[in-house]
C-alpha cells in the first residue's frame, strides 16, 4: 500500500430539502452528509461502517458524482472533481466505478450477462467485435464464472453469481477506485467470505482502491486496511484496523464493537458492554454539540453546546470526542 493519496474528501455536506404545504415550500433540510473529511490511500481498502441512515451510501454517491454535493471538496488523483462538466464526469468514469449492494435489483433481467459485462466496453470505446467477446470472457473467468455463462440471464443466476457479475462489470473498464456498497449484505454468510476473498484477490492482482462501506463490523474488519466509523452523517474515529478493533475509544464505536456476536458464550460474558440508550435521531434536526451526546454514556455539558473537534491521539488514529479530549475514556 502506498502512502500516495488517491482520494481526499473535505467538508462534504449533502442536504435534501424538505417542501410542505401546496406550494411546495422549503421548510428544512435532511442532513444527510454534514460535514465529512477523509482520505483514501492507493492501494488500501478504507472501511466506512455506521448504521442504516447514517449517511454511508450517500457519500459513496457524492465521490462518485452520482449524486452532487451541496457543499465541500472531492479530489481524485490530485485534482478537483467537485464542479466538473457532464462530460468530464463521462470521462472519470473509467477510473472510478461501484459495486452495488442488490445483485437483484442491479442487473437489467432483459439483457444477457454478456452484455451486460461488455456494455461499459462499448459505451466507452475500448473493445469492439471479437476483442469485446474475448475481453468479456476475460473478465467473467477473473470473478469465478465460465465463458458458457455469456448467453444466459440474471434470473438463471444465485445470489453470490450475479454479484460476481456486477464486479465484473465494475473491472470491464480497468478502474482505479471502486466504491463497494454493502457487497455481501444480500448474500448468505457462506457466500459473503467467498466474495470478500474475491475482492481481496483482485484488489492485489490489479493494485484496485476500495471505499467500503457496510454496516457488519465483522466483514469490514475481514477486509478493510483502515475503518472510518460514521454516525448522523458525521465521522466519529478513523483508524487502523487493528488499532480501532482492539483499542476503539470513541463511545459510539465501543457499542457498536460490543454488539458483535462472540462464538464463545464465556469470552462474551466477560466483554465490557457500551448500553446506549434511546433511539438515533433524526437528521433533519440533529442534536447540538455531539450528535451522539443524547444516547452516550460519558457524555457532559460541553458534549450538548460544543462540537468536538477530530483530534489525532497517535499513530493516526482520529477521534472526536470531548470523553477522549479530557482524559473519561482512554
Amino acid at each position: 500500500m502506498s502512502d500516495e493519496k488517491l482520494l481526499e474528501v473535505t467538508d462534504l455536506k449533502k442536504y435534501f430539502p424538505v417542501s410542505a404545504g401546496v406550494f411546495g415550500r422549503h421548510v428544512a433540510d435532511v442532513k444527510a452528509v454534514d460535514g465529512v473529511s477523509f482520505t483514501v490511500r492507493k492501494g488500501e481498502t478504507l472501511g466506512l461502517v455506521g448504521e442504516s441512515g447514517s449517511g454511508k451510501t450517500t457519500i459513496g454517491r457524492l465521490v462518485l458524482k452520482l449524486l452532487e454535493a451541496t457543499s465541500g471538496t472531492i479530489r481524485f488523483e490530485g485534482r478537483d472533481i467537485s464542479d466538473i462538466s457532464a462530460r468530464q464526469t463521462r470521462m472519470l468514469r473509467r477510473r472510478m466505478q461501484i459495486i452495488f449492494q442488490d445483485p437483484y435489483g442491479s442487473l437489467n433481467p432483459r439483457m444477457t450477462i454478456g452484455e451486460i459485462v461488455s456494455e461499459p466496453l462499448a459505451i466507452h470505446g475500448i473493445a469492439k467485435g471479437k476483442a469485446r467477446q474475448e475481453r468479456t470472457v476475460e473478465l467473467l473467468r477473473m470473478v469465478g464464472l465460465q465463458s458458457s455463462h455469456l448467453n444466459r440471464y440474471p434470473n438463471e443466476f444465485s445470489g453470490g453469481q450475479r454479484q460476481r457479475v456486477g464486479i465484473a462489470r465494475a473491472l470491464a473498464v480497468e478502474p482505479q477506485f471502486i466504491v463497494c456498497d454493502e457487497p455481501v449484505s444480500a448474500l448468505d454468510v457462506s457466500i459473503q467470505a467467498q466474495v470478500l476473498n474475491l475482492l481481496e484477490d483482485l484488489r492485489e492482482r490489479l493494485g484496485l482502491t476500495y471505499l467500503f462501506i457496510s454496516h457488519d463490523l465483522s466483514v469490514v474488519r475481514h477486509i478493510s486496511t483502515r475503518v472510518a466509523v460514521l454516525y448522523l452523517g458525521k465521522i466519529f474515529e478513523v483508524a487502523d484496523r487493528s488499532a480501532l478493533y482492539e483499542h476503539p475509544l470513541h463511545p459510539y464505536t465501543q457499542a457498536l464493537l460490543a454488539a458483535i456476536p462472540v462464538p464463545n458464550p464465556e469470552v462474551q460474558s466477560a466483554q465490557k458492554r457500551v448500553l446506549l440508550s434511546g433511539d438515533v435521531p433524526t437528521a433533519m434536526a440533529p442534536p447540538s454539540g455531539c450528535r451522539f451526546h443524547p444516547r452516550c454514556p460519558f457524555a457532559f455539558e460541553r458534549c450538548s453546546v460544543e462540537e468536538p473537534a477530530m483530534r489525532d491521539v497517535g499513530g493516526g488514529h482520529m477521534v472526536a470526542c470531548h470523553a477522549v479530549e479530557n482524559g473519561t475514556i482512554q
